[in-house]
């Protein structure tokens, strides 16, 4: 294999991989700078992963080829209803953000697999047709060296996800609608007293992390799995929740911490093709991908510095 060849397996598997990292991550960043930590993108990914499979199946012979995409999207919209809960939980009635997203991971699996044993009266469904696969772009796929390696065969979500990170970094950083989320996150008081109505944007925070967890959800499930189970996103979110903490509460910091972690979640897969990883036994490829994530934890938890109302509730005084 030349470099060139090896090169491209390795970004290519990397964006397949960090795609649902990507979108999730982003949400999670919206949500922590609005004030509300959301540790439940693990269950928001579990529940748009199972709609778009479920969308999938059924509309595969009617949309084609933009049967993913519209699964994705599908996915997006039940992974924002189901943030609900949560965004009412936190805002409303002022529980804890840990025990509430908790509650979004613990419930998610069951009630997943219970729909669909109620679907398709078996605990898991059938593999999809219609999955997002490979794709060249015209023109950049030709591009002498950087072509080959970045633009053919590629993971068309990745680059969406990419495009958007770049995107919503100028709305949290340079827009009226991102300065006021992120004054709810900052200084809910200062804000309050400002005229910006802290409660929608924390509402705003936490449904826009619902809605890109249930595309990254989705992403995964008709980019990587191909069908829903019990098990189809196992430790994902967590890991976009770590991307979050290590790319410090921004969204292309989050955005290259996704490409890291998808990059170590993908040498389980192609280790065995690249020289001197090929000789690490296959065990230790699977697990790295939680150890990094759990020493990424450790070392920059307590090195980066969330926003300074993260996690604690605001009561609008009279």
């Amino acid at each position: 294999m030349d470099i060139t060849a090896m090169l491209a397996l390795i970004v290519s598997s990397t964006l397949v991989y960090s795609a649902p990292l990507i979108f999730t991550s982003l949400g999670g960043v919206y949500s922590e700078n609005s004030g509300i930590v959301n540790i439940g993108l693990e269950g928001i990914m579990t529940m748009g992963a199972f709609s778009s499979i479920v969308f999938n199946l059924t509309f595969a012979s009617t949309f084609g080829k933009a049967t993913p995409w519209l699964g994705a999207l599908v996915g997006g919209v039940v992974g924002l209803i189901f943030s609900l809960l949560h965004a009412v939980a936190t805002i409303n009635f002022h529980a804890d953000h840990i025990i509430s997203g908790t509650v979004l991971n613990i419930m998610a699996p069951p009630l997943g697999v219970f729909l669909i044993k109620a679907i398709y009266d078996k605990g898991q469904t059938e593999n999809i047709s219609a999955n997002f696969g490979y794709y060249s772009f015209p023109g950049l796929a030709n591009i002498p060296f950087i072509g080959p390696i970045f633009f053919k065969n590629t993971s068309a979500p990745a680059w969406v996800a990419i495009i958007l990170a770049i995107f919503l970094a100028w709305v949290l950083y340079k827009t009226r609608f991102g300065l006021r989320l992120r004054s709810a996150g900052e200084n809910p008081q200062a804000a309050d007293t400002m005229g910006v109505n802290v409660y929608k944007m924390r509402y705003a925070g936490v449904l826009i992390s619902g809605f890109l967890g249930g595309i990254g959800g989705a992403v995964f499930a008709e980019a990587i799995s191909g069908n829903f189970s019990v098990s189809t996103i196992v430790g994902q979110g967590f890991m976009a929740l770590a991307a979050v903490i290590f790319g410090k509460w921004n969204p292309i910091g989050a955005m290259l911490s996704s490409l890291f972690f998808g990059f170590a979640q993908s040498l389980s897969i192609i280790g065995n093709q690249i020289p001197v990883i090929s000789n690490i036994p296959n065990v230790y490829m699977q697990i790295a991908p939680y150890v990094i994530t759990i020493i990424v934890l450790v070392v920059f938890l307590g090195k980066s510095v969330a926003p300074a109302a993260d996690g604690i509730n605001y009561i609008k005084t009279k």
